[in-house]
């Protein structure tokens, strides 16, 4: 695990909180905020996912070749 999936991680679960505490506080902005930090976090897991998945295949094309 990258030091970005534990940021993302990190950020996705701020995001959970801040939701939790605005649905339980009745602070729709905070929730709404929190939803908006976990849809960011998913966003930027998935573009790290897809690096990752373009980078092996890159070397796999680059190992068959040799």
């Amino acid at each position: 695990m990258s030091i970005d999936d534990l940021k993302n991680k990190a950020e996705e679960a701020a995001g959970s909180a801040k939701e939790n505490i605005g649905e339980a506080t009745g602070n729709d902005s905070l929730a709404n905020e929190g939803r908006a930090d976990q849809v960011k976090s998913n966003i930027k897991q998935g573009v790290e996912d897809l690096k990752d998945k373009a980078s092996d295949a890159v070397n796999k094309i680059i190992g068959e070749g040799k």
